[in-house]
Protein backbone atom coordinates (compact mmCIF):
# COMPACT_ATOMS: atom_id res chain seq x y z
CA UNK A 1 0.00 0.00 0.00
CA UNK A 2 1.31 3.26 -0.65
CA UNK A 3 0.34 5.73 1.76
CA UNK A 4 1.97 8.93 3.23
CA UNK A 5 1.96 12.84 4.52
CA UNK A 6 2.26 16.18 3.53
CA UNK A 7 5.66 16.86 5.54
CA UNK A 8 7.81 19.40 6.19
CA UNK A 9 10.66 20.81 4.13
CA UNK A 10 12.03 22.62 7.03
CA UNK A 11 15.96 22.62 7.12
CA UNK A 12 16.61 21.21 3.74
CA UNK A 13 14.27 19.51 1.51
CA UNK A 14 16.18 15.79 2.21
CA UNK A 15 14.90 16.09 5.55
CA UNK A 16 11.44 15.08 4.04
CA UNK A 17 12.31 11.85 3.91
CA UNK A 18 13.29 11.05 7.44
CA UNK A 19 10.11 12.64 8.67
CA UNK A 20 8.00 10.82 6.16
CA UNK A 21 9.70 7.67 7.54
CA UNK A 22 8.79 8.71 10.81
CA UNK A 23 5.35 9.25 10.41
CA UNK A 24 5.21 5.22 9.14
CA UNK A 25 4.86 6.48 5.46
CA UNK A 26 6.51 5.26 1.97
CA UNK A 27 4.91 8.19 -0.27
CA UNK A 28 3.90 11.44 0.49
CA UNK A 29 4.12 15.55 -0.40
CA UNK A 30 5.90 18.31 0.04
CA UNK A 31 5.95 21.95 -0.64
CA UNK A 32 9.18 23.51 -2.55
CA UNK A 33 8.84 26.80 -1.02
CA UNK A 34 6.45 28.69 1.95
CA UNK A 35 3.01 28.27 0.12
CA UNK A 36 1.84 31.97 1.11
CA UNK A 37 4.83 33.77 -0.72
CA UNK A 38 5.73 33.70 -4.58
CA UNK A 39 8.84 33.91 -3.80
CA UNK A 40 10.73 30.79 -4.68
CA UNK A 41 14.36 29.75 -3.79
CA UNK A 42 16.30 27.41 -6.05
CA UNK A 43 16.57 23.74 -4.83
CA UNK A 44 19.86 22.97 -4.03
CA UNK A 45 22.09 20.38 -6.18
CA UNK A 46 23.49 18.55 -3.13
CA UNK A 47 20.10 18.67 -1.46
CA UNK A 48 18.24 17.36 -4.10
CA UNK A 49 20.68 14.52 -4.66
CA UNK A 50 20.33 13.44 -0.83
CA UNK A 51 16.74 13.70 -1.14
CA UNK A 52 16.56 10.99 -4.23
CA UNK A 53 19.48 9.27 -3.11
CA UNK A 54 17.50 8.74 0.61
CA UNK A 55 13.63 7.98 -0.90
CA UNK A 56 15.13 5.46 -3.55
CA UNK A 57 16.63 4.04 -0.49
CA UNK A 58 13.63 4.47 2.10
CA UNK A 59 10.54 5.09 0.43
CA UNK A 60 8.72 2.57 -1.79
CA UNK A 61 5.65 5.12 -3.31
CA UNK A 62 6.39 8.52 -5.23
CA UNK A 63 5.83 11.86 -3.94
CA UNK A 64 3.89 15.09 -5.21
CA UNK A 65 4.80 18.35 -4.96
CA UNK A 66 1.82 20.89 -3.92
CA UNK A 67 1.56 24.31 -6.21
CA UNK A 68 1.91 27.85 -3.99
CA UNK A 69 -1.50 28.88 -2.68
CA UNK A 70 -1.37 31.67 -4.13
CA UNK A 71 -1.61 30.27 -7.64
CA UNK A 72 -5.06 30.87 -9.82
CA UNK A 73 -4.67 29.47 -13.45
CA UNK A 74 -8.21 30.32 -13.89
CA UNK A 75 -8.24 34.14 -13.20
CA UNK A 76 -8.79 36.58 -15.50
CA UNK A 77 -6.35 39.21 -14.30
CA UNK A 78 -3.10 39.26 -16.21
CA UNK A 79 -0.53 39.53 -14.07
CA UNK A 80 -2.14 36.95 -11.68
CA UNK A 81 -2.22 35.00 -14.26
CA UNK A 82 1.32 35.04 -15.59
CA UNK A 83 2.69 35.21 -11.27
CA UNK A 84 0.69 31.96 -11.28
CA UNK A 85 2.47 30.15 -14.66
CA UNK A 86 5.91 31.28 -13.45
CA UNK A 87 5.69 29.66 -9.73
CA UNK A 88 4.21 26.32 -11.51
CA UNK A 89 6.85 26.27 -13.63
CA UNK A 90 9.20 26.78 -10.50
CA UNK A 91 7.84 23.82 -9.11
CA UNK A 92 8.08 21.74 -12.28
CA UNK A 93 11.89 22.51 -12.41
CA UNK A 94 12.11 21.07 -8.99
CA UNK A 95 10.17 18.18 -9.59
CA UNK A 96 11.96 17.19 -12.04
CA UNK A 97 15.70 17.72 -9.99
CA UNK A 98 14.33 16.10 -7.16
CA UNK A 99 12.69 12.95 -9.25
CA UNK A 100 9.42 14.03 -8.27
CA UNK A 101 7.19 12.60 -10.78
CA UNK A 102 4.06 14.90 -9.85
CA UNK A 103 3.15 18.77 -9.54
CA UNK A 104 -0.47 19.08 -7.93
CA UNK A 105 -2.18 22.31 -8.21
CA UNK A 106 -5.88 23.69 -7.97
CA UNK A 107 -7.67 25.58 -11.06
CA UNK A 108 -8.24 28.50 -9.17
CA UNK A 109 -11.08 30.98 -8.79
CA UNK A 110 -13.00 32.52 -12.37
CA UNK A 111 -13.75 35.27 -9.50
CA UNK A 112 -16.55 36.73 -11.45
CA UNK A 113 -15.38 36.01 -14.63
CA UNK A 114 -18.07 32.80 -15.14
CA UNK A 115 -16.82 28.87 -15.17
CA UNK A 116 -15.98 28.53 -18.75
CA UNK A 117 -14.03 31.57 -19.31
CA UNK A 118 -12.29 30.45 -15.88
CA UNK A 119 -11.91 26.84 -17.57
CA UNK A 120 -10.71 28.80 -20.82
CA UNK A 121 -7.99 30.97 -18.63
CA UNK A 122 -7.02 27.36 -16.62
CA UNK A 123 -6.07 25.75 -20.04
CA UNK A 124 -4.77 28.29 -21.93
CA UNK A 125 -2.12 28.85 -18.58
CA UNK A 126 -1.41 25.07 -18.26
CA UNK A 127 -0.46 25.36 -22.25
CA UNK A 128 2.47 27.92 -21.52
CA UNK A 129 4.06 25.54 -18.91
CA UNK A 130 7.39 23.81 -20.35
CA UNK A 131 6.57 20.01 -18.67
CA UNK A 132 10.15 18.25 -18.40
CA UNK A 133 9.79 14.53 -19.21
CA UNK A 134 9.07 12.18 -16.51
CA UNK A 135 6.72 15.06 -14.69
CA UNK A 136 2.99 15.45 -14.74
CA UNK A 137 0.54 17.58 -13.58
CA UNK A 138 -2.35 16.84 -11.54
CA UNK A 139 -5.28 18.94 -11.50
CA UNK A 140 -6.81 18.91 -8.00
CA UNK A 141 -10.14 18.81 -7.26
CA UNK A 142 -11.81 21.27 -5.06
CA UNK A 143 -14.33 22.05 -2.28
CA UNK A 144 -16.09 24.86 -4.71
CA UNK A 145 -16.73 27.42 -2.51
CA UNK A 146 -17.56 30.92 -3.61
CA UNK A 147 -16.04 31.00 -7.72
CA UNK A 148 -13.73 28.01 -7.37
CA UNK A 149 -13.47 25.59 -10.08
CA UNK A 150 -12.76 22.15 -9.67
CA UNK A 151 -15.85 21.34 -7.40
CA UNK A 152 -17.38 19.62 -10.19
CA UNK A 153 -16.10 16.59 -12.19
CA UNK A 154 -17.06 18.36 -15.51
CA UNK A 155 -14.65 21.52 -14.52
CA UNK A 156 -11.99 18.79 -14.28
CA UNK A 157 -12.74 16.92 -17.19
CA UNK A 158 -13.14 20.08 -19.63
CA UNK A 159 -9.67 21.23 -18.82
CA UNK A 160 -8.39 18.12 -19.54
CA UNK A 161 -10.09 18.41 -23.00
CA UNK A 162 -9.04 22.27 -23.83
CA UNK A 163 -5.57 21.65 -22.81
CA UNK A 164 -2.58 20.57 -25.19
CA UNK A 165 -0.82 19.15 -22.09
CA UNK A 166 -1.10 15.83 -20.62
CA UNK A 167 -2.89 16.60 -17.59
CA UNK A 168 -3.68 14.14 -15.30
CA UNK A 169 -6.03 14.57 -12.01
CA UNK A 170 -5.44 14.11 -8.00
CA UNK A 171 -8.79 13.66 -6.11
CA UNK A 172 -9.56 15.09 -2.28
CA UNK A 173 -11.49 12.80 -0.24
CA UNK A 174 -12.35 15.61 1.47
CA UNK A 175 -12.90 18.55 -1.20
CA UNK A 176 -14.84 16.22 -3.43
CA UNK A 177 -17.72 15.40 -0.33
CA UNK A 178 -18.03 18.70 0.39
CA UNK A 179 -18.79 19.69 -2.89
CA UNK A 180 -21.36 17.36 -3.40
CA UNK A 181 -20.25 13.76 -4.16
CA UNK A 182 -21.47 11.57 -1.24
CA UNK A 183 -18.35 9.14 0.43
CA UNK A 184 -20.04 8.19 3.56
CA UNK A 185 -21.06 4.90 2.88
CA UNK A 186 -19.76 1.92 1.12
CA UNK A 187 -22.31 2.26 -1.87
CA UNK A 188 -21.83 6.03 -2.34
CA UNK A 189 -18.10 5.20 -2.91
CA UNK A 190 -18.83 3.04 -5.42
CA UNK A 191 -21.41 5.33 -6.84
CA UNK A 192 -19.06 8.57 -6.64
CA UNK A 193 -16.34 6.27 -8.53
CA UNK A 194 -18.54 5.42 -11.15
CA UNK A 195 -19.33 8.78 -11.65
CA UNK A 196 -15.70 10.35 -11.78
CA UNK A 197 -15.10 7.53 -14.02
CA UNK A 198 -17.16 8.32 -16.71
CA UNK A 199 -16.69 12.20 -16.16
CA UNK A 200 -13.20 12.06 -16.45
CA UNK A 201 -11.59 8.68 -16.56
CA UNK A 202 -9.93 6.68 -13.91
CA UNK A 203 -7.27 6.96 -16.26
CA UNK A 204 -6.44 9.95 -15.21
CA UNK A 205 -6.25 9.31 -11.68
CA UNK A 206 -2.87 9.54 -10.48
CA UNK A 207 -3.09 10.12 -7.04
CA UNK A 208 -5.61 10.65 -3.71
CA UNK A 209 -5.56 13.34 -0.99
CA UNK A 210 -7.02 10.93 1.51
CA UNK A 211 -8.85 13.38 3.75
CA UNK A 212 -11.73 12.97 6.35
CA UNK A 213 -14.59 15.73 6.34
CA UNK A 214 -15.05 18.06 9.37
CA UNK A 215 -18.54 19.27 7.29
CA UNK A 216 -21.25 17.94 5.87
CA UNK A 217 -21.43 16.48 2.27
CA UNK A 218 -22.42 19.42 -0.57
CA UNK A 219 -21.38 22.50 2.27
CA UNK A 220 -18.19 23.26 0.63
CA UNK A 221 -16.80 24.09 3.60
CA UNK A 222 -12.89 22.63 3.32
CA UNK A 223 -12.24 21.63 6.91
CA UNK A 224 -9.95 18.45 7.20
CA UNK A 225 -10.87 15.56 10.15
CA UNK A 226 -9.05 12.86 11.20
CA UNK A 227 -9.35 9.11 9.05
CA UNK A 228 -12.21 7.51 10.27
CA UNK A 229 -13.90 10.73 12.38
CA UNK A 230 -15.30 12.95 10.53
CA UNK A 231 -19.10 13.33 8.27
CA UNK A 232 -17.32 10.43 5.74
CA UNK A 233 -16.63 8.60 8.65
CA UNK A 234 -15.00 5.11 8.69
CA UNK A 235 -17.14 2.68 6.60
CA UNK A 236 -16.83 5.44 3.59
CA UNK A 237 -12.70 5.72 4.62
CA UNK A 238 -12.77 1.82 4.24
CA UNK A 239 -14.29 1.89 0.56
CA UNK A 240 -12.50 4.13 -0.37
CA UNK A 241 -9.08 2.44 0.96
CA UNK A 242 -10.17 -0.78 -0.75
CA UNK A 243 -11.62 -0.24 -3.58
CA UNK A 244 -10.52 -1.93 -6.11
CA UNK A 245 -10.05 0.92 -8.84
CA UNK A 246 -8.43 3.44 -6.27
CA UNK A 247 -6.62 0.49 -3.95
CA UNK A 248 -3.03 0.73 -6.07
CA UNK A 249 -2.88 4.35 -6.25
CA UNK A 250 -0.77 6.57 -3.42
CA UNK A 251 -2.68 8.33 -0.89
CA UNK A 252 -1.58 10.79 0.74
CA UNK A 253 -2.79 13.12 4.22
CA UNK A 254 -3.71 16.27 4.75
CA UNK A 255 -5.05 15.23 8.17
CA UNK A 256 -4.80 17.74 10.90
CA UNK A 257 -0.87 16.64 13.04
CA UNK A 258 -1.88 17.78 16.39
CA UNK A 259 0.08 16.28 19.53
CA UNK A 260 -2.08 13.12 20.29
CA UNK A 261 -3.06 12.48 16.92
CA UNK A 262 -0.84 13.38 13.82
CA UNK A 263 0.00 11.84 11.06
CA UNK A 264 1.58 8.86 12.06
CA UNK A 265 -2.02 8.10 13.83
CA UNK A 266 -3.78 8.67 10.48
CA UNK A 267 -1.42 6.35 8.87
CA UNK A 268 -1.36 3.69 10.79
CA UNK A 269 -5.30 4.02 10.56
CA UNK A 270 -5.42 4.16 7.07
CA UNK A 271 -3.56 0.66 7.31
CA UNK A 272 -5.85 -0.55 10.39
CA UNK A 273 -8.52 -0.27 7.59
CA UNK A 274 -6.75 -1.69 4.45
CA UNK A 275 -8.04 -5.30 3.61
CA UNK A 276 -6.00 -8.57 1.77
CA UNK A 277 -7.23 -7.73 -1.70
CA UNK A 278 -9.84 -10.24 -2.99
Amino acid sequence: MKVGAHVSIAGGVAKAVARQVEVGGNCGQIFTHSPQMWRQPEVDPGEAERFRQETEEQLTGPWLIHASYLVNLATPKEELRENSISSLQQDLKAAELLGIPYVNVHLGAHTGAGEERGIENAARALDQLRVPDGVHVLIESDAGSGTKLGGRFEHLAEVLRLSDQDLHVCIDTAHIFVAGYDLSTPEAVDQTVAILDEVVGLGRLKAIHLNDAKRGCGTHIDRHAHIGEGKIGEEGMRRIINHPELRDLPYVLETPNGKEKGHAWNVARVKELREPEG
